[in-house]
Formats: C-alpha cells, sequence, structure tokens
C-alpha cells in the first residue's frame, strides 16, 4: 500500500500558541451583532468594520495573524467571530448577522445551499486541508484487521470524502467510484469486513482512543494537535482535494464583489499568502490557488 507521507515544516511559534490555548469560541453558536443587518445588503459587506465567521483552526488564526494588519492598512477593520460547528456561520451569513464567512470547502457549501434554499456563494478558493488517517487502537494500515472499525465524518460531502480517501487507499470499493457523498451502504467490495463510526466531525480526534483508526478533517486535526507528518495516509496532491474540497470565502449573492470581500481575497491569495502557509502550516494547509 503507498504510503502518502511526506515531511512537513512545522508551524511558527505565533500558530503554536494560538493551537495550545485550545480557542474559545467568541461567537458560539448563537453568534450576533456583525457590521450589518440582513436588509443592509451588500452596504454592511462596503463598510470599513468587515466581520467574518471562521472556524478557530486554522481559519481564524489566519484571518487575525495574516489578514487582519494587510487589511487595516487599506482601512478595512476586520472582526473574526469564532464558531465551532459547521451550520450557524452559513446561517449567520444568510441573516446578514456576518459579513462572510471562512470554515467550509465549496462542495459542502453546495450541499448545503441546496438542502437549505439558501444562494451563499464563494468570493474565492483559499486553500485546503488534505484529509487524513490517524492510528487509534491500531496503527498499520497494511495489516489492517479484520473487522477493524474506522472512525468518519458523517456530515454528506466530508464523509463522501473519507470514503474516497479509503478507497484511494485500496481499503474499500464504492458502487460509484467518484460519488462524492458516498455513505457506507455505497460500498460495492469490503474485502476486511470494516465497520464505520459514523461521527460528528470535530468529535474525531476524541474517538481515536475507542477506534482502530479515525479519518479526520483537516481543521479538527490541526486543532487536536495533529498533523498531516503524523498521519498513516492522507490525500494526494493529484486527488480531488484542491478542485472538490478548497475552502473559501462565502457571503452571500451580490456581496462576492464588495470593497471588502475583494480585498480579502486578494490578500489571501497572494504570493506573501502562500508564504505565510508554508512557513506555518507546512503540509497541514495548502494554497488552492
Amino acid at each position: 500500500m503507498k504510503n502518502f507521507n511526506t515531511s512537513i515544516s512545522r508551524r511558527s511559534l505565533i500558530a503554536s500558541a494560538f493551537a495550545g490555548l485550545g480557542v474559545v469560541a467568541l461567537g458560539g453558536l448563537t453568534a450576533c451583532g456583525g457590521s450589518g443587518t440582513a436588509a443592509e445588503g451588500s452596504t454592511a459587506a462596503d463598510s470599513t468594520t468587515f466581520t467574518v465567521a471562521a472556524s478557530p483552526t486554522p481559519h481564524a488564526e489566519i484571518l487575525n495573524d495574516f489578514a487582519a494588519p494587510l487589511l487595516a492598512k487599506e482601512g478595512i477593520e476586520l472582526k473574526v467571530k469564532e464558531y465551532t460547528d459547521y451550520i450557524q456561520p452559513n446561517k449567520d451569513t444568510t441573516s446578514g448577522a456576518v459579513d462572510a464567512n471562512y470554515f467550509q470547502h465549496i462542495t459542502y457549501l453546495e450541499n448545503y445551499n441546496a438542502e437549505n434554499g439558501t444562494d451563499l456563494v464563494s468570493a474565492g478558493l483559499i486553500h485546503y486541508e488534505p484529509f487524513a488517517v490517524y492510528a487509534g487502537t491500531s496503527n498499520d494500515l497494511d495489516a489492517i484487521a479484520d473487522g477493524a472499525t474506522i472512525a468518519v465524518p458523517n456530515d454528506p460531502t466530508n464523509e463522501g470524502r473519507a470514503l474516497l480517501l479509503l478507497q484511494d487507499l485500496g481499503l474499500i470499493t464504492l458502487s460509484d467510484p467518484e460519488n462524492l457523498e458516498a455513505t457506507p451502504k455505497d460500498i460495492k467490495d469490503n474485502p476486511h469486513n470494516l465497520k464505520f463510526q459514523e461521527l460528528e466531525a470535530a468529535a474525531l480526534p476524541r474517538a481515536l482512543s475507542s477506534v482502530d483508526f479515525a479519518v479526520i478533517n483537516g481543521n479538527y486535526a490541526i486543532e487536536a494537535g495533529y498533523h498531516v507528518a503524523d498521519a498513516l495516509a492522507h490525500e494526494s496532491s493529484d486527488s480531488l482535494a484542491v478542485e472538490k474540497y478548497a475552502n473559501i470565502i462565502c457571503v452571500s449573492k451580490g456581496n462576492e464583489d464588495s470593497k471588502a470581500v475583494k480585498a480579502l481575497v486578494k490578500t489571501l491569495t497572494s504570493d506573501d499568502f502562500k508564504a505565510y502557509l508554508e512557513e506555518n502550516y507546512g503540509e497541514d494547509v495548502l494554497p488552492a490557488f
């Protein structure tokens, strides 16, 4: 079996300090008081104060550490509200409680819009975080035991992504080998009779002590202190990761061309940002542009 691990440069002391603090969600699940209301529409996004909902790691770190100082030079005060779930940030972006969000990949957004009748859009592809398989009570994928249990995220797009990785590793075969929303019910061949524990993505790192392996979202792995270099295997550079799972700046439709949004996207798609990612996150967070 091919081992996809490669060496990784260590994060800077500043980024490590953020992760070590186990940042508390300032906005929680009921964030409020963004820079405008839904009725203000694009006016809110054009204001000098620009509020972005973000996952603590790495998104809020990136916004506070890298983007905010640069936007301040352009007269834009960036305020970051931290969230620990995948639902509320989109709700608050739709309502206007925040002007934008930065936590999700494009495939998740497309699924969210379809299920909720919303029209949130991507203003730009920023980065991607390789999905990886981490050791739990077992540590050898080449000698995986029959009946081994693998924890995977339970939301539609991320579960499909996890199963695609396991398929790439030769552990399973899906009925549709390119199904981005596959579940264990879509597995055609399972020669090791693997069992799957479907969990909320944020709970996956905590599950490692009770399962053989876990396929963990990049942001939650980093937050828990795991890195691609620690993984048994991860998505290869020619996988669907960049095309389908790039993390985005998300806004309400019509706001993607506002001054503040364009300034943020420009800042996060620069050569300086590439250098920042390399220095602080190595292969944990890779540019998608």
